[in-house]
């Protein structure tokens, strides 16, 4: 492996750490994480309270003996 793929490796480690440098600093700007745990239950209505599931999984079907 020469100094090239080393060079390509290292610029593109660099470029990784600043996205995710910029991406904590937009979610910080836009106010993604002001009042965080409100996230997790806004999904819920009153159809479906928190703590309560009404969906289910379907039944498996029995296989028949012969």
């Amino acid at each position: 492996m020469g100094y090239g793929a080393y060079t390509f490796v290292v610029v593109m480690a660099v470029a990784v750490m600043a996205s995710a440098v910029y991406a904590l600093y937009w979610a910080v700007k836009t106010g993604q994480f002001r009042q965080f745990e409100k996230g997790a239950t806004e999904i819920f209505t009153a159809e479906e309270p928190e703590g309560q599931p009404t969906d289910f999984f379907p039944q498996k079907r029995k296989k028949p003996t012969a």
